[in-house]
């Protein structure tokens, strides 16, 4: 097993919080906005968010 193998492994057994969570779904909804429209800013993203809250 490679040493980048390793370090992916290990990285799953730390916990994620709810908060790396919802960065992380805030970056995908950017990444993916951003490719179809380029006016797309992190602040319009992190408006809608605000306005629906994941529930769960």
């Amino acid at each position: 097993m490679s040493k980048t193998d390793e370090m992916i492994e290990r990285a799953k057994l730390v916990p994620e919080s709810a908060d790396d969570r919802e960065k992380q779904r805030r970056s995908f909804a950017y990444g993916n906005a951003k490719t179809e429209n380029d006016r797309v800013t992190r602040e319009m993203v992190d408006r809608a968010a605000e306005k629906h809250p994941r529930h769960g």
